[in-house]
């Protein structure tokens, strides 16, 4: 039984630790949040208000999660290491070159640690990998990649959430889309040698408000056509603790969701928000060896699973997250390949599987002591967050940037 402490038992934190305790092979025995409510969703598990009480006490458990915010994870990381702890970090792993470079240089010989990449587990990324490495489309000279955002995730989380100011958290493309940047690396086997980017917040601005729109949601006349209403986003979900809906209020009956829309910040105008991040972007990518990328991500979609096209010497694949339709140059046929993902690609859907693959990676790696199941080391997730900055640093000058070489 692998005993672990939770350290940010958010939504994040939370959903880890259930994954890993459903499995029967792990116990949670400490956990660490400000809000009692949070600490709470463990009765059986020593509590702590501050995760700095838990790291000033000996090892208290096997390893520890780590899911506190993204400008909060470097401290717990380095000091978590330091004690010995096996850690799992949700990403990104920091907000800086220099924390993430130190998060790096704290793994110790034999530890296991793993960054949340959970796009790298999914049972659908398995079978992808599986086929491009046994050569069935030849060499890939070029992606096409989509994240579809969706449009009431973008409100949720990037317009009214915790991830919408850069200032507060990060960057658009580092917050959401180093799953992204990592899944293109790992699929190509290859690092990025060259970036340029474009994009901007083009829409939740207060300029695109609608004439007669009020502050806040509850009080709105132009609420019901409005594609971003709070209250059609939230309230069919009263009743259930699961994401979105849980990060709102602990309480999520329909008057506990009406509560929290009348008085917290999911129910505010999204043209009335302190926004700043990207609401779409593009990034061109150039690999080594000269192989290109195209990833867009955009707000303005259904939540839907990731979209892929790749393009090889001997074949092509069309992925949409459930399947794969490979179509074979020598003889013109197509087959399609079922991947059969557990859920959908939201948080509440386990990311299509993502964040339960990971997790049992995670487990059997610290019972065997074998860090060989992790796929997304400090050091293998490092390169993804210096693409991201390259881009966003792309995108704010228009420049293409070149990437120096990172560790492997």
């Amino acid at each position: 039984m692998v005993t672990l402490a939770i350290v940010g038992a958010g939504s994040r934190g939370t959903t880890y630790a259930r994954h890993a305790t459903d499995t029967g092979r792990a116990q949670v025995v400490a956990v660490a949040d400000q809000l009692a409510s949070r600490r709470a969703r463990f009765p059986e598990a020593r509590q702590y208000a501050d995760w700095r009480e838990l790291a000033a006490l000996p090892r208290q458990a096997d390893a520890v999660i780590i899911a506190t915010q993204d400008r909060e994870h470097v401290e717990p990381a380095v000091r978590f290491a330091d004690l010995g702890y096996d850690i799992l970090l949700e990403k990104p792993m920091a907000v800086s070159e220099d924390d993430c470079r130190a998060i790096v240089a704290a793994g110790r010989p034999g530890a296991v640690f793993a960054v949340c990449h959970v796009m790298r587990y999914t049972p659908y990324t398995k079978v992808l990998k599986e086929v491009l490495d046994a050569g069935r489309i030849g060499e890939i000279v070029s992606i096409q990649h989509l994240e579809p955002v969706g449009w009431w995730h973008q409100a949720h989380s990037y317009v009214r959430g915790n991830w919408r100011r850069t200032d507060e958290s990060t960057f658009m493309l580092l917050a959401k889309s180093c799953h992204d940047l990592d899944w293109l690396v790992h699929l190509t086997g290859r690092q990025v040698t060259r970036v340029s980017s474009f994009g901007g917040l083009h829409h939740f601005r207060p300029e695109n408000r609608p004439a007669g729109a009020a502050a806040r949601c509850l009080d709105c006349a132009v609420e019901p056509t409005c594609p971003y209403s709070a209250k059609r986003i939230y309230l069919p979900l009263a009743g259930k603790e699961a994401w979105p809906v849980s990060v709102l209020t602990d309480d999520v009956s329909e008057q506990g969701i009406l509560e929290a829309l009348r008085t917290g910040p999911y129910g505010r105008c999204v043209y009335a928000c302190d926004n700043d991040v990207v609401d779409h972007q593009v990034v061109n990518l150039e690999f080594e060896g000269g192989v290109t990328a195209a990833f867009t991500m955009t707000a303005f979609t259904p939540s839907l699973h990731r979209q892929t096209r790749i393009f090889g010497t001997r074949g092509s694949i069309d992925g949409d997250g459930d399947h794969l339709t490979l179509t074979d140059f020598v003889t013109g046929r197509s087959e399609v390949i079922e991947t059969r993902p557990t859920g959908d690609a939201t948080a509440r859907g386990g990311h299509g599987g993502g964040d339960q693959a990971l997790i049992e990676a995670f487990l059997t790696a610290v019972t065997a002591r074998d860090p060989s199941p992790i796929l997304s080391s400090p050091t293998e997730s490092l390169h993804s967050h210096l693409i991201a900055w390259a881009a966003e640093h792309s995108r704010l000058t228009g420049t293409t940037v070149t990437l120096a070489g990172t560790p492997r």
